[in-house]
């Protein structure tokens, strides 16, 4: 069962994770001026997809790697329309590593770790996903595509 953390949309708009209970998710730390960035485009494909299958993908900005995210909600919601028709979730720019760390990425570290048993998180665009369960399933690094998670997805819808 997911837990009760709140989340704010990048229009401050205010949910909770629980407000997604019952479907697939798949989370992920996202920035703009990354080599990573193109996975929007990856995204967006997997979203529209799957979305008519109770699937969310949740997209949080996060600038604590390389200071690749810094910029407001606004242009960050924009960059992401634009460039990307980005029409999945996007919540405020959150830290997700250090004593900042957004509790919802707390969560998803400690139930994922990464190599080695290591919980921090490395670098932007590390894909978690979460079972209609709330139990997260596994954790996907930045240099994952998003469509090699296709078949995860599929064999958890």
């Amino acid at each position: 069962m997911l837990p009760d953390i709140p989340l704010k949309r990048l229009d401050g708009r205010e949910e909770n994770i629980m407000d997604y209970a019952g479907k697939l998710l798949v989370a992920v730390n996202v920035a703009s001026k990354c080599g990573f960035t193109s996975q929007y485009q990856e995204l967006q494909s997997l979203y529209e997809e799957f979305r008519g299958n109770d699937f969310e993908i949740l997209a949080f900005p996060c600038n604590q790697f390389g200071g690749q995210e810094p910029g407001s909600s606004e242009q960050i919601g924009q960059f992401c329309k634009t460039n990307y028709g980005v029409s999945f979730p996007i919540f405020k720019k959150v830290d997700v590593n250090g004593s900042n760390a957004h509790p919802l990425f707390n969560y998803l570290k400690a139930a994922t770790p990464g190599i080695l048993g290591t919980e921090a998180i490395k670098w932007n665009f590390t894909k978690f996903l979460i079972g209609r369960d709330g139990i997260p399933v596994n954790r996907f690094a930045s240099a994952t595509t998003p469509k090699s998670m296709r078949t995860d997805i599929q064999k958890l819808l």
